[in-house]
């Protein structure tokens, strides 16, 4: 009797395999947000030389594709302005019907645990925010925690609403970043997949043969610590959760990591070549913004976690299309995991709609370390993003000089035509500044925007 049930159960698996050959990955589903104003693809399997048509809802037309020898087949669909709910229907032999679609500007959120964090591990007015949270334009699409060592066609997950109960264990910073951006953006639909891990270094989030072939990277991968709450080996996290979605059209991502670098000398190389990498898969340079790490306490090493930060300002001028956000002014220094997740979001999401919505002028960057000029026992630094720069509490210590020998002292520090003049009775010729340069000094440097300048120590 068993084993006639069983027959007929693998009898029924194969004639529904064999009848219900459309299928796609699980990123396409009911509830999802298309990028609008562009040409996106959807990709699925059936039978080899099976003919797949899709009709999409917006404007009832139809696009045909035979599947390859594969199984495989992609379609390219031009999607209008924002809007929607529509719906698309993928016939072959069966027929696939995705529904309540949206047509807006989808983002990805990836990274560790500060990217990862939701109201359910306690944020600030975290309880507040979680009962606002009802908004059917703003959808959610989580990645399950996954390693693999070789790329994904597939991934688990399905698209949500927003909603108290949804929201509340989704990234906080996505979600602010997305209600922030509908403020300016009239309501458009913003799309969310997060994609993070807690306590993961950068190199599991980039193709391995990335490092495998750079043997910069390579060494610094060796160093890497086994960790008991996540992966370190290169490429582990990328081909699971990053790689099976990389051809679904975003406007863009964030990025907030580099707690598990803490240590690293070329954390620039490395998240640059991780950005590099995730453009080559994607055939596109989308904008990647990223959060400077906050200053906290780490070990024994005062500079280690100020090294990184520093590396993180380097990159804005090595990748193009990039943005920092700098947080040491809402940040807690002894505390890995600063709770002030909303003015996080809001200051990406400014980022975005200043460079690339051209809806917010003003201030939205941090001043920037952009030359030293030295005059006789003077030490002259200009930024950028300098407009009202001034001190939080009128002077500033936390700028030291140093002459050829290399070796710092305090400066006295005054700003003048919004740069920042430095002298030290210990230093007769300047020729190295270097600003904030300690694991837990929080920045006094700021512009009118109210927004911290970053760390900085010249080459």
């Amino acid at each position: 009797m068993k084993n006639n049930i069983f027959k007929f159960a693998f009898f029924l698996l194969i004639s529904s395999t064999m009848m219900a050959n459309v299928t796609l990955p699980n990123i396409f589903g009911d509830n999802m947000v298309l990028q609008r104003n562009s040409e996106v693809k959807i990709w699925g399997w059936a039978n080899p030389k099976e003919e797949i048509r899709l009709v999409s809802g917006w404007n009832n037309q139809e696009y045909k594709v035979v599947a390859n020898n594969q199984a495989q087949w992609e379609l390219h669909i031009k999607t209008p302005q924002a809007g929607g709910p529509y719906i698309i229907s993928i016939k072959g032999y069966n027929e696939v019907i995705l529904k309540n679609i949206l047509i807006g500007e989808v983002w990805v959120c990836a990274g560790q645990s500060n990217m990862e964090m939701s109201v359910s591990w306690g944020i600030d007015n975290g309880e507040e925010e979680m009962k606002k949270a009802a908004n059917p334009n703003i959808r959610f699409f989580t990645v399950p925690k996954l390693t693999a060592t070789t790329p994904q066609n597939n991934l688990l997950g399905n698209w949500v609403e927003s909603t108290p109960e949804t929201m509340k264990n989704f990234s906080a910073i996505g979600y602010f970043f997305a209600k922030r951006l509908q403020e300016d953006l009239k309501n458009v639909p913003i799309g969310l997949i997060s994609s993070n891990w807690g306590g993961t270094p950068a190199e599991i989030w980039m193709p391995e043969e990335v490092v495998e072939n750079d043997p910069v990277l390579l060494e610094n991968a060796k160093k890497l610590n086994e960790q008991e709450y996540g992966p370190r080996q290169p490429g582990r996290a990328y081909n699971a959760m990053i790689y099976p979605f990389s051809g679904f059209k975003i406007a863009g991502t964030l990025w907030y990591q580099g707690e598990s670098n803490v240590g690293s000398l070329v954390y620039d190389q490395t998240l640059s070549a991780l950005i590099t990498s995730w453009r080559k898969v994607w055939q596109e340079e989308f904008p990647f913004y990223f959060v400077q790490i906050a200053p906290y306490k780490t070990g024994s090493n005062n500079f280690s976690n100020v090294t990184v930060r520093n590396s993180q300002r380097k990159i804005l001028n090595e990748v193009a299309k990039t943005g920092m956000v700098i947080i040491s002014d809402i940040s807690d220094t002894i505390d890995i995991h600063p709770k002030n997740k909303k003015s996080v979001g809001i200051r990406l999401a400014n980022l975005a709609l200043a460079d690339i919505y051209k809806v917010k002028s003003g201030l939205v960057n941090s001043p920037l370390f952009r030359d030293l000029k030295i005059d006789k026992n003077k030490a002259i630094v200009s930024f950028d993003y300098a407009e009202g720069l001034h001190f939080k509490n009128k002077i500033s210590n936390q700028f030291e000089l140093a002459g050829a020998d290399g070796v710092f002292y305090p400066a006295e520090a005054s700003i003048k035509n919004n740069q920042v003049v430095l002298v030290s009775k210990k230093v007769a010729a300047p020729a190295k500044v270097r600003f904030a340069w300690g694991n837990t000094i929080q920045s006094d440097l700021f512009n009118k925007a109210n927004l911290p300048a970053s760390c900085f120590i010249t080459e």
